[in-house]
């Protein structure tokens, strides 16, 4: 990868499994999924009534004003920025805001504002719509917020490319300090829709599972028994930075952003191609550009949704890409914990694949019982791995066909 070298140094998720990253990392390795039965809305008379929420700590909770003329999703993204910004040691008031650019992506938006926005026009037409009801759902709301609160005025963009939001986020922040148009980028996604218009969509679309006396065991990627995935909102922000840029503020890098890949299906609109050819190629072009071999990726963070057709396209992809490794590299799922957050999952998961590197301990995949003997590959379950852990491949295959694969590096 030609240009700046590209530094991880600071981590904020905010999951259904823990908020920050101390209490996401613990989460991850207890092995438990955070899925529960809906408690932001009645979702008794609906077919899925489980999903992955946050419990908003009340000091990272927007103030009230703020809280008015914005969505959830702003609330969860800025909750993301302010602890990676914790996490990083960055103080945004002596930083140069000229030099620092925000990314974010999403899949769906302001979910709440569309929902209460429809409500208003059935029931009171036209003049019930608020004077807020744009800006409130504009996908670019979060970015703009955050860049507003800290005052960033490097490049401030949204990435809305579904399920690979978020992990196509952290590529354009990459390519913003690579070329040198910023020094500091915060990258992450960002996703709220946990509403009864959303449930009922996905859920239709027979995406969802709808094991709802047992929630915590709905998701469950590369399981013989898999059946869906589980709908969940959660946000995660990492602050990226030049080598030089840490280096000159004492900062210490958690890991090295090294490359990525991507490509597209061109196949069908929600289904995976099923070779998985595309997202293999992805793969590929991420390992040529980080200069890396097959050989030394040496853990995947799979995208592993748990629905049929996206576990068994992952896993052919990652055999075509990766060869023999593919058979006994160790793999897990982070979505068999917190469910599916749409366009903030890669970067999720991409905090995850950090805190592997850093921690050099690989979690688990929870649910996985029975695996799948198709999917041929080593996922970890039931209990956490040591392992050395020195390069690591995350993926985020979406909606429409979009391929994401990042890789991750000891700095």
């Amino acid at each position: 990868m030609s240009g700046r070298r590209v530094m991880v140094t600071g981590l904020g998720p905010v999951t259904p499994v823990g908020v920050g990253a101390e209490a996401f990392h613990a989460g991850q390795l207890a092995g438990r999924s955070a899925v529960r039965p809906i408690t932001r809305f009645d979702a008794s008379d609906l077919p899925v009534r489980i999903a992955g929420e946050v419990d908003l700590p009340e000091e990272l909770r927007p103030a009230r004003r703020e809280a008015a003329v914005t969505d959830r999703v702003t609330h969860l993204a800025a909750a993301a920025a302010e602890l990676a910004l914790r996490d990083a040691g960055l103080d945004p008031a002596t930083a140069d805001g000229t030099r620092v650019g925000v990314v974010l992506g999403t899949g769906c938006g302001g979910t709440e504002a569309y929902r209460d926005g429809a409500v208003a026009l059935t029931r009171r037409g036209p003049n019930g719509i608020g004077a807020r009801y744009v800006p409130t759902s504009m996908h670019n709301a979060s970015a703009a917020w955050l860049a507003i609160r800290h005052g960033f005025s490097g490049p401030v963009t949204t990435t809305v490319t579904a399920c690979a939001g978020g992990a196509d986020a952290l590529v354009a922040a990459h390519q913003m300090i690579a070329s040198g148009e910023a020094d500091v980028v915060l990258a992450g996604g960002a996703e709220a829709p946990v509403t009864d218009l959303m449930v009922s969509g996905f859920a239709r679309m027979r995406a969802l599972s709808t094991r709802n006396d047992e929630p915590e065991r709905a998701s469950r990627p590369f399981g013989a028994d898999r059946a869906g995935f589980v709908l969940s909102e959660g946000a995660a922000v990492l602050v990226l930075e030049s080598a030089e840029h840490a280096r000159a503020r004492g900062a210490r890098p958690l890991a090295e952003l090294r490359g990525y890949g991507r490509t597209g299906d061109a196949h069908h609109i929600v289904a995976p191609r099923p070779d998985g050819s595309a997202a293999a190629r992805a793969v590929t072009v991420a390992l040529r550009s980080a200069g890396l071999a097959p050989e030394e990726i040496s853990h995947v963070n799979a995208h592993g949704t748990g629905t049929v057709r996206n576990d068994a396209a992952e896993a052919a992809a990652l055999r075509a890409a990766l060869g023999r490794l593919a058979l006994r590299v160790p793999v897990t799922a982070t979505k068999s914990l917190t469910g599916h957050s749409l366009g903030a999952a890669g970067a999720v998961e991409a905090v995850a694949a950090v805190q592997t590197l850093t921690h050099q301990v690989v979690p688990p995949t929870a649910n996985l019982d029975r695996p799948d003997p198709a999917i041929g590959l080593d996922v970890v379950r039931h209990e956490p791995r040591d392992t050395s852990v020195s390069a690591v491949l995350s993926n985020s295959f979406a909606f429409g066909g979009h391929n994401v694969a990042l890789v991750l590096t000891l700095p």
